[in-house]
C-alpha cells in the first residue's frame, strides 16, 4: 500500500508533464485549423455590395459574349480579362465610396449637383438597356434549363424564372435577399471548375495569352472588343454598386440622411476595398475561365459560331464531356438569377432617385409602390420580350448602343462628383484614381463610338 502510495507520488510529474504536452498539442492543433477559419468567416462577413455587383456582371449575355471570343479568336484575347480587371475596379470603387461617404444613391448625387435633364435622359436609356438585357438573359436561362430538361416548355420556364425573380424581390427582406444573393455569386466558380474538367488544356500558352497582348484589328474583333467593354464596365453596375453600400448602412441602423453622412471610417473604406476589388476579381477570373474554356474546345474542334451563353453549353457535351456541359448549363441559370434583379434593380434606383420617390429594396411593397412598380414593368417587358419573336442577340446589340451612349457620359459625372471635396471631404479620389477615371472615361467613349459606327456601317 505504502509502496503504491509512494509510486503514485512519484509519478506525479511526470504525469504532469504529459498532460501539459498533450494540451499543448490540442491548443495548437485548435489554433491551427481556427485560425484559417476564422480569417475565412471574417472575410466572407466583409464581403456584400461588391461581391454581388462584380458577379452579377457575369450574366448570360456576358457569359455569351465571353463564350464567342474564345471559340472565335482561341486564346488570343485572354489578355482582356487582366486589362479590364483593375478599370472595372476602379470605377466601382469610385461608386462604392460615394454611397458609403453621401449616404445617397449615385442618382441622387447627380440629381443634387448636375443638370437634371442629363440624368432624366441617362435613367430611361438605363431603363432601355436593361429592359432589353433582362429579355434576353431570361430566355438564356429557359434555353439553358431545356438543354437540362428537354420536354419543358420554354414559354412556362420564362414566366417560372419571371415569378421566381419578381417574388424573391418584392417579397423578401433585404437582410435576407442579400444574403441570397451573395451565395449564389458561387455559382461562378463552375466556370473556374470546368477548365478542370477539360483535358489536353495548354496551361503554358495560356498563362502566355493572358499577360500578352494581341490584337488583329479586323472590324469583327474590335467590335467584339468593345461588346466585351460594355458587358465589363456597364452602367447598371455603377446605380447598383451605389445604393447597395446606401442600402447595407440602412441595414447597419442608419435610417437618415444624417446618419449616413457621419464620417466614414478608415476600416470602413478598407472593407469597401476588399470588397470592390475581391467581386471584381471573381467578376474577371470567371470571364478569363470562360474565353479558355471555350477556346480549348470549341475553337480547336472548329465550333466558332456561337450566339448565345446555351450554344456554348450546348457544343461544350461533346467536346468537353458532360460534367463540363452541366457545370456551364448550371452557370448560365443561376448567373441569371443573380443578374436580373441587379439589372432591374439598379434601372429602378436610377428612377426613382432621379424623380424623389421613396425607394430601396428595404422597403415593404406598399411604402415604395413606385420604386417596386419600376422593377416589375422592366421585368414584365422582358418577358413579354421572349413572346413577340424579337431576337435575343438583337436585343443585346440594341442594349450594347445604348450602353454604348450612357456609360461615358455617367462616368464623366462619377469622376467629377467622387473628386469633389465639397461633395466627398476627405474621402476625394487619390489623383492617380481620377487620373485613372479619365483614361477609363476616354477608352468608354472609343468603346461606345466604336460599337455604334460599326453598326451604322452594318
Amino acid at each position: 500500500m505504502a509502496e503504491e502510495l509512494f509510486e503514485k507520488v512519484v509519478e506525479t510529474p511526470a504525469i504532469a508533464i504529459e498532460k501539459t504536452l498533450e494540451t499543448s498539442q490540442q491548443i495548437s492543433e485548435t489554433f491551427a485549423i481556427n485560425q484559417p477559419i476564422e480569417k475565412a468567416k471574417e472575410y466572407w462577413r466583409i464581403l456584400g455590395p461588391g461581391l454581388t455587383t462584380g458577379a452579377a456582371d457575369d450574366d448570360p449575355s456576358g457569359i455569351a459574349t465571353y463564350s464567342q471570343t474564345g471559340s472565335q479568336y482561341n486564346f488570343q484575347l485572354l489578355w482582356l480579362a487582366g486589362f479590364t480587371f483593375p478599370l472595372m475596379a476602379a470605377v466601382q470603387e469610385m461608386c462604392a465610396r460615394i454611397g458609403l461617404v453621401t449616404g445617397r444613391g449615385l442618382a441622387a448625387n447627380i440629381r443634387l449637383h448636375y443638370p437634371k435633364w442629363v440624368l432624366y435622359i441617362c435613367a430611361s436609356l438605363l431603363f432601355v438597356a436593361n429592359t432589353l438585357n433582362i429579355g434576353a438573359d431570361l430566355g438564356a436561362m429557359a434555353k439553358a434549363t431545356q438543354l437540362l430538361v428537354p420536354n419543358l416548355n420554354f414559354g412556362l420556364l420564362v414566366i417560372g424564372f419571371t415569378t421566381l425573380s419578381l417574388t424573391l424581390q418584392i417579397f423578401t427582406s433585404y437582410e435576407k435577399y442579400a444574403r441570397y444573393l451573395k451565395w449564389l455569386a458561387l455559382v461562378l466558380l463552375s466556370y473556374v471548375f470546368t477548365a478542370f474538367l477539360i483535358k489536353g488544356l495548354d496551361w503554358s500558352q495560356l498563362l502566355k495569352s493572358a499577360v500578352m497582348p494581341s490584337l488583329s484589328f479586323s472590324k469583327e474583333q474590335i467590335f467584339l472588343i468593345t461588346g466585351i467593354l460594355g458587358t465589363t464596365i456597364s452602367p447598371y453596375l455603377f446605380f447598383w454598386q451605389t445604393s447597395q453600400e446606401v442600402e447595407e448602412q440602412i441595414l447597419e441602423g442608419k435610417t437618415s440622411i444624417a446618419a449616413r453622412q457621419e464620417e466614414t471610417t478608415n476600416k470602413e473604406i478598407k472593407n469597401m476595398r476588399i470588397d470592390i476589388w475581391s467581386g471584381m476579381f471573381l467578376s474577371n477570373l470567371v470571364m478569363f475561365f470562360i474565353i479558355a474554356v471555350c477556346a480549348a474546345t470549341l475553337y480547336a474542334n472548329g465550333v466558332t459560331n456561337i450566339s448565345t451563353a446555351a450554344d456554348a453549353a450546348a457544343a461544350l457535351r461533346p467536346l468537353a464531356g458532360e460534367g463540363a456541359y452541366l457545370l456551364f448549363a448550371i452557370g448560365i441559370i443561376g448567373t441569371g438569377l443573380l443578374a436580373i434583379p441587379v439589372l432591374a434593380g439598379s434601372a429602378s434606383y436610377a428612377i426613382s432617385e432621379s424623380l424623389r420617390w421613396k425607394y430601396g429594396l428595404y422597403r415593404e411593397l406598399g411604402e415604395a409602390r413606385s420604386f417596386y412598380g419600376v422593377i416589375i414593368i422592366s421585368t414584365l417587358i422582358g418577358l413579354l420580350i421572349n413572346f413577340f419573336n424579337i431576337d435575343p442577340i438583337k436585343a443585346l446589340i440594341y442594349s450594347a448602343v445604348v450602353n454604348g451612349l450612357v456609360a461615358p457620359i455617367v462616368l464623366i459625372l462619377i469622376v467629377l462628383i467622387s473628386s469633389n471635396k465639397k461633395v466627398m471631404g476627405e474621402r476625394v479620389n487619390h489623383p492617380g484614381i481620377t487620373t485613372l477615371g479619365w483614361i477609363i472615361t476616354g477608352i468608354m467613349f472609343l468603346a461606345g463610338g466604336a460599337t455604334i459606327l460599326s453598326l451604322l456601317l452594318g
